[in-house]
């Protein structure tokens, strides 16, 4: 792991690890990381949200609760991400992502996903309008790392899709 991915990594935590108390929510932030895996020879995604924010997402969409260590709930986070969050290729179609699976814990949703055998350097285009079409100031920012350096993008309600070279 390089340096600027560790820090990369670690700032994401602080900026996730937001105390009960202060959950009334002053911001709404997410972090994604995307990073090739020589080992595998694949792509994967990990997509981290304020655990809080994603329930409230769930329960306005559908009216009940979620129980996200349930399969059926966490295929219903699936849709909802799969529709949201994209990466496609120099073609402009989008790049297979598998479910890998989620954690959940009382601050976070980390969700896992892979694109099978592709590297991170197809990946021309990011959408990422994960909570921001139901969280106005939802501030999602997504760290690529490819031929070891690390780029950094932020998306918002109105920006959801960059270019990546």
């Amino acid at each position: 792991m390089t340096a600027r991915r560790l820090l990369a990594m670690l700032c994401a935590a602080v900026a996730m690890a937001v105390s009960p108390a202060a959950s009334a929510h002053r911001f709404h932030a997410g972090m994604v990381d995307v990073s090739y895996n020589e080992r595998t020879g694949s792509t994967e995604v990990v997509h981290t949200y304020m655990a809080h924010d994603v329930e409230a997402l769930l329960t306005a969409l559908y009216q009940r609760q979620f129980d996200l260590s349930d399969p059926d709930d966490q295929a219903v986070l699936r849709t909802y991400l799969d529709k949201q969050f994209w990466l496609a290729a120099k073609d402009g179609r989008r790049i297979p992502l598998a479910w890998v699976g989620v954690t959940v814990d009382t601050d976070s949703v980390v969700v896992f996903q892979e694109a099978a055998k592709t590297p991170v350097t197809q990946v021309e285009t990011i959408h990422d309008a994960v909570l921001s079409d139901f969280l106005p100031d939802q501030q999602n920012t997504v760290n690529v790392t490819a031929n070891g350096s690390l780029r950094t993008f932020g998306f918002s309600g109105d920006r959801t899709e960059l270019a990546v070279h």
